[in-house]
């Protein structure tokens, strides 16, 4: 027996968490622990059997390393058009990847939970259900077999994450939150929607994955006209959920939910599912160029844009947010660049392999940096970092831990960000040769390196460096208790260290379902070689110690002020309308306000005034004739014999007029 052959089980054990623990919990648990150790233990089983059938298929001890498998198949015959729904399992070396990347961040992320919300009360067996609930069905998304099945999944996710974000709902700004992700995100789901419409009429009525990745493409109904229409669609869906340029503002307000679950909604779920999306649907994108390449842009506006948000925030989620914005984009951008390459070459590039490293690698060092931030707030109970300094003599595990996540995000070798960035950059750089709108993606990614390593920095010296600047929250800091710091230490280990899984054959296994796609594997000397000897490597390097090296002037040595970029009016502008995010919140809230309020007047007052208008017009011409006959009902026989006459002697008079016209 295969472990794949179990793999059905993996979102199952977090489900049954989600029931015991929701519906049960009252009689079973004690308020004080809230059905956190079920909880653990359901994702903690998951975990194990997800990294088993995960190496079954990246070792190739599954033959053929795809296992698929059909729970139920309905077929719904047509006169035109026959439909097909499998629901089932589909694992590739994509889904094993993501099965590692969620099951053990989402374990994690739980053990951690039970140190962070002690002081819940009676509101953590709400939060153990629902977040067990939110691994259960991101599992389940990974899993599926077909679209319409990842669908489904796909908005269990966003109402999990409208119900995580809102936890607090009692707040009026945690409430708030709640609404604008589910809003917006909804704006991509409908895109999604139809270009399922389309992927359905086109690919004959069937969603499946086998189905589609094995079409004949030249025999999509509407041509590749409307295949580029569809990609375009399903994109759509992936700028929502993964909070891409323009659909992005909802992210940093999604802050407002438990430190926790940003770390596993930045690391491992939500946002997540939209690379996943692409990446998923790769095979499929390939064959619209002109697709992919509004992904590379949107990627690296979204990279660069989010990244200068980032530069001045002074709230260390928020900044962390802008952070998982931004680097989402350059998985974007690696995604986009890779199937553009391959759609004009029908060769391979480092795109596709390089995204997908990233998002693992990215995994890792996010869930490292947001519950680090986690345990600052836990012990100094602000997230203000103006508020904060001089901690890592009070947090010293934790300064350290989070030391390692900045510089493995700001791309400094040998820490796995360097890695992935890195052949980011290559794969853009490789690209331009094709077009040249992709060298100046290039130097917006070099740009977005830089930012990204200064705002990185700029968090850890103002939280950890320097005299304390609120002495009675310095006072009252300590280190968080050892189920908190545990999770930290193993995650520094792998945001240390898995940039090394490249030189294990991380770009041999992982590959899309294509069938000309051409991986080339390397030793680790030639893979050294390769990579330094390029001098895009070492531009990305020095771009990245810039960021830091002004970090350190201004927040360390202090030989630059930071208060130089509000010296003048001019800059003061600048400075602010980054912190009010180009305008897009006050844009999102015009748009709400005049438009779609604007709007729902206007369908109000048709609705009242013309369909009820209609409806009840007819009521009234039918209560009025109503009375007009009730009046011929006088109780007299003689009077209805004499209409019955009448009636007769019309009906003779007219069939006579009739017969003499014929």
């Amino acid at each position: 027996m295969y472990w794949s052959e179990l793999a059905w089980l993996i979102p199952i054990f977090p489900l049954i968490a989600f029931v015991v623990i929701g519906f049960l919990g009252n009689k079973l648990f004690k308020k004080a622990e809230g059905g956190g150790y079920v909880a653990i233990a359901m994702a903690a089983i998951s975990c194990f059997i997800s990294l088993m059938v995960a190496y079954e298929i990246l070792s190739g001890g599954y033959p053929g390393e795809l296992f698929k498998q059909s729970l139920l198949w309905i077929n719904v015959p047509g006169q035109d058009l026959s439909f097909t729904f499998n629901i089932g399992i589909y694992i590739d070396t994509l889904a094993a990847l993501m099965l590692i990347v969620v099951s053990f961040i989402s374990t994690l992320v739980v053990i951690y939970s039970v140190g962070y919300m002690h002081e819940e009360g009676e509101k953590k067996r709400r939060y153990y259900a629902i977040i067990s609930l939110f691994i259960g069905v991101m599992l389940g998304l990974v899993l599926s077999s077909n679209y319409l099945q990842m669908f489904i999944f796909w908005e269990l996710v966003g109402l999990c994450s409208y119900l995580l974000i809102g936890f607090w709902y009692t707040k009026p700004s945690a409430a708030s939150a709640a609404k604008k992700a589910f809003l917006v995100t909804r704006v991509g789901d409908i895109m999604f929607m139809l270009g399922l419409f389309i992927f359905f009429v086109g690919f004959g009525g069937n969603l499946d994955y086998e189905h589609i990745f094995n079409f004949n493409f030249e025999d999509f109904v509407g041509g590749n006209s409307m295949l580029t229409l569809g990609t375009f669609f399903i994109f759509g869906g992936a700028v929502g959920k993964s909070a891409q340029f323009p659909l992005h503002d909802w992210l940093p307000d999604a802050m407002e939910g438990p430190t926790t679950v940003s770390a596993l909604i930045h690391a491992a779920t939500m946002v997540k599912a939209g690379v996943y999306l692409v990446a998923r649907s790769y095979p499929v994108m390939v064959e619209t160029p002109d697709t992919m390449l509004i992904v590379a842009i949107v990627g690296g506006i979204t990279a660069l844009m989010a990244a200068t948000m980032a530069l001045n925030n002074p709230n260390i989620k928020r900044v962390l947010a802008y952070s998982t914005i931004s680097q989402l984009g350059y998985m974007f951008l690696a995604l986009g660049t890779g199937g553009y390459f391959f759609a004009l070459t029908q060769e391979a590039n480092a795109g596709y392999t390089s995204g997908m490293f990233h998002l693992m690698n990215h995994a890792f060092f996010k869930a490292l940096l947001f519950l680090s931030a986690g345990a600052v707030i836990h012990a100094v109970h602000t997230e203000d970092m103006r508020l904060m300094g001089g901690l890592s003599k009070k947090l010293k595990i934790t300064s350290l831990v989070m030391l390692i996540g900045c510089i493995s995000i700001a791309g400094i070798p040998p820490l796995s960000g360097f890695w992935s960035k890195d052949e980011i950059l290559a794969s853009v750089w490789e690209t331009g040769a094709e077009n040249p709108i992709f060298y100046l993606l290039y130097i917006m990614g070099i740009l977005t390196a830089f930012m990204t390593a200064f705002y990185m920095f700029r968090l850890w010296f103002m939280t950890f460096k320097g005299e304390p600047r609120d002495h009675h929250a310095y006072e009252h800091a300590h280190e968080a208790p050892k189920v908190m710091w545990v999770p930290l230490a193993i995650l520094a280990v792998l945001a240390f260290g898995s940039g090394f899984a490249l030189f294990m054959g991380f770009g041999e296994a992982i590959v899309p379902s294509i069938e000309h796609w051409h991986a080339h594997s390397e030793d680790i000397a030639g893979i050294l070689t390769t990579i330094f000897s390029e001098w895009q490597t070492y531009l990305s390097i020095i771009a990245a110690a810039l960021g830091i090296y002004l970090a350190y002037l201004m927040y360390i040595k202090k030989s630059i002020n930071p208060d130089v970029f509000v010296a003048t009016p001019g800059r003061k502008k600048v400075y602010d309308f980054l912190l009010a995010r180009y305008g897009f919140t006050a844009g999102y809230d015009w748009i709400g306000l005049k438009v779609v309020y604007g709007l729902s007047l206007v369908v109000d007052w048709f609705d009242r005034k013309v369909i009820d208008g209609i409806v009840n017009g007819f009521a009234s011409i039918t209560v009025h004739l109503g009375n007009v006959l009730r009046k011929g009902q006088t109780g007299f026989v003689q009077t209805y014999a004499g209409v019955v006459l009448a009636g007769l002697s019309l009906i003779v008079i007219l069939l006579f007029l009739l017969g003499g016209l014929i």
